[in-house]
């Protein structure tokens, strides 16, 4: 049966990716954004789908719609987009995620709550499970995104318990692909894009802090599973590539694919940077069935090709 579902943030990186997803499954998907991070270009694409449709509108504000289910994405994840306006960052979080909650309320239908690794913080726990509770610093220069998305969750248990909202949360860990923004600041797309350039490529610290990469498709596919999965099991949940590598592994497999002639310098490492940051994804292959599937390497080169082509 075709379902109606709304996607917040559905122009930026990974809310395009999950609306086609969603439409190639036959289902009508109506896409929200203020594009303060998102793009009209991720999504054109889909425009001359008839069971698509867009609509320019910031979440903080409440939304009058009719849907059977709601993927809440909306929220920049860049900290160069969040620190553009960590207020608006925030009240996108908390008065966003209040004004989504209270559409499921009102449509009993269920809702998923796009969560994310960085309410783990600089953990002090590795790999990180869902039980842990984090090491945050609540006024950093990331507090605006990382305590933004822990009220999100509280909120959402709150509406699950008090008011028995059907609530799924996901914990997204750094995911790549197409259609990310040249200029987001996130580490795989400034290496790729420096690389191309033949610019330095440019690690903060000395290249020993690491992250495990999830390919776009990989983590969609789970997104859909959670979605989908039986009303008892609410996560949260990780979902996310277990397989780690250093930021100086990242850094050189990219100069290799892209036959580059940059160099790597060094700066100083930003303030509140995790050190370490892995998913154990026990409980997502447990009740999902969901583990990713494209290795680094593949997804690298899905990823040049794209910059290469929006680039040249």
């Amino acid at each position: 049966m075709k379902k109606r579902i709304l996607v917040t943030g559905g122009a930026g990186f990974i809310g395009s990716h999950l609306c086609e997803k969603l439409l190639n499954q036959g289902n009508e998907v109506i896409c929200v954004d203020n594009f303060f991070s998102g793009s009209k270009q991720n999504v054109i694409h889909l425009f001359d789908n008839h069971y698509f449709e867009i609509i320019r509108h910031d979440i903080a504000f409440p939304l009058y719609i009719e849907v059977d289910e709601i993927y809440n994405l909306a929220c920049p994840a860049s900290p160069i987009y969040y620190s553009i306006d960590p207020i608006q960052t925030t009240k996108t979080s908390v008065m966003g995620t209040i004004n989504m909650l209270g559409l499921a309320k009102r449509l009993k239908i269920k809702i998923l709550q796009a969560s994310t690794s960085e309410i783990y913080g600089d953990p002090e726990v590795h790999p990180q499970p869902e039980s842990y509770c984090g090491n945050v610093n609540p006024i950093g220069p990331r507090a605006c995104y990382d305590e933004g998305k822990r009220c999100a969750e509280t909120l959402f248990f709150d509406y699950y318990r008090q008011l028995k909202i059907k609530i799924k949360v996901i914990r997204i860990f750094n995911t790549y692909g197409p259609k990310m923004q040249p200029d987001d600041g996130r580490v795989v797309s400034n290496f790729i894009v420096q690389a191309l350039k033949n610019k330095d490529i440019t690690i903060y610290g000395d290249g020993s802090q690491s992250r495990s990469f999830c390919y776009i498709d990989d983590l969609v596919e789970g997104m859909i599973k959670m979605m989908n999965s039986g009303d008892d099991f609410v996560g949260p949940v990780n979902l996310g590539n277990p397989k780690e590598f250093s930021i100086l592994e990242l850094a050189k497999k990219i100069i290799k694919l892209t036959n580059s002639k940059s160099k790597i310098i060094y700066e100083v490492l930003p303030d509140n940077d995790p050190k370490q940051r892995q998913p154990n994804i026990n409980l997502a292959k447990k009740q999902l069935k969901w583990k990713p599937k494209i290795e680094l390497d593949e997804g690298l080169k899905k990823t040049i090709s794209y910059f290469k082509r929006i680039l040249s």
